[in-house]
C-alpha cells in the first residue's frame, strides 16, 4: 500500500492531509485494496451503496443499464480519481449503476460511514475528508452538467462535436486523448455506435477532424490535410 501514497496525497479525497497521517488514516477508514482483472466488477446495481472508492492504478468505467439492457457510460475514472461517492453519501440502500474495471486495475475501497464520522479516537482528520469529500461531489456536478449539455443536442454529430470542442477546450489544445473507445464514446453521448461511426468518418471526409483510436485532432474548415 505505501507505493500508493504519493497517489494518494494527490486525490482530491485527501487534500490538505499529511502524508504522514495516511497509514493511520486508512487503519481508521478500514480501507480495503482490490485487485481487479480487466473486466471484472468493483461493484454491481443493487449492491449496497456503503463505500467510496479511489482509482489507485489502471481505470474504472461506471455504467448504468435501462429496463431494456441498454448501457450508458456515467464516466471513467482514471488513477487518483474517486467513484460512487455520491451514491454513498446520498443515504441509498443500494446502487444505481455499476463500476467494472476497463483494464487491470488496483482499488481502494472506503467505508463511507467512517468518512463522514468521527471515531473513539477523536481523529483530526475526520473534518477535513468530510469537507474534501463534498467538494469533490460539487465537482462532480459541474462535470455531470456539461455532459448533459452535449446530449441535449439534438443529433449524433451536434452531440459528438460538441464533446470533441468541450475536451479541445479543457486541454487548451486542438490535438487530444479522450478516456474512451468507440463503444464507451458512444455510450457515454447516448448515441448508436454505428451512428457515430459514420458521423466521424464524415468529419474527416470534411477536414473538420482527424482521428486514430482515442487521438483527436480539431482541424479547422478548409485546413484538411492532403
Amino acid at each position: 500500500m505505501k507505493k500508493y501514497f504519493e497517489l494518494l496525497a494527490q486525490c482530491p479525497l485527501f487534500a490538505g492531509i499529511d502524508p504522514q497521517e495516511l497509514p493511520q488514516m486508512l487503519d481508521c477508514l478500514g480501507g480495503q485494496v482490490v485487485e481487479l482483472p480487466k473486466g471484472d466488477a468493483v461493484f454491481l446495481e443493487g449492491d449496497p451503496a456503503q463505500y467510496v472508492g479511489v482509482v489507485l492504478s489502471g481505470a474504472v468505467q461506471i455504467v448504468r443499464e435501462d429496463y431494456y439492457g441498454n448501457r450508458s457510460v456515467l464516466t471513467v475514472v482514471s488513477p487518483g480519481g474517486l467513484f460512487a461517492e455520491a451514491f454513498a453519501c446520498a443515504g441509498l440502500d443500494t446502487l444505481p449503476v455499476s463500476a467494472f474495471a476497463v483494464q487491470a486495475s488496483t482499488v481502494l475501497l472506503l467505508d463511507c460511514r467512517k468518512v463522514l464520522t468521527g471515531c473513539s479516537n477523536a481523529c483530526p482528520f475526520h473534518n477535513r475528508l468530510a469537507r474534501n469529500l463534498l467538494q469533490g461531489i460539487a465537482q462532480k456536478n459541474l462535470i455531470l452538467t456539461r455532459k448533459i449539455r452535449f446530449m441535449s443536442q439534438k443529433t449524433t454529430k451536434e452531440k459528438l462535436m460538441a464533446y470533441l470542442l468541450d475536451q479541445a477546450k479543457q486541454n487548451g489544445s486542438p490535438e487530444f486523448v479522450i478516456p474512451y473507445d468507440r463503444q464507451a464514446l458512444a455510450d457515454f453521448l447516448g448515441v448508436e455506435r454505428s451512428a457515430m461511426s459514420a458521423e466521424i468518418g464524415k468529419l474527416k471526409r470534411a477536414g473538420r477532424i482527424e482521428t486514430t483510436g482515442s487521438y483527436f485532432r480539431i482541424l479547422k474548415p478548409g485546413t484538411e490535410e492532403e
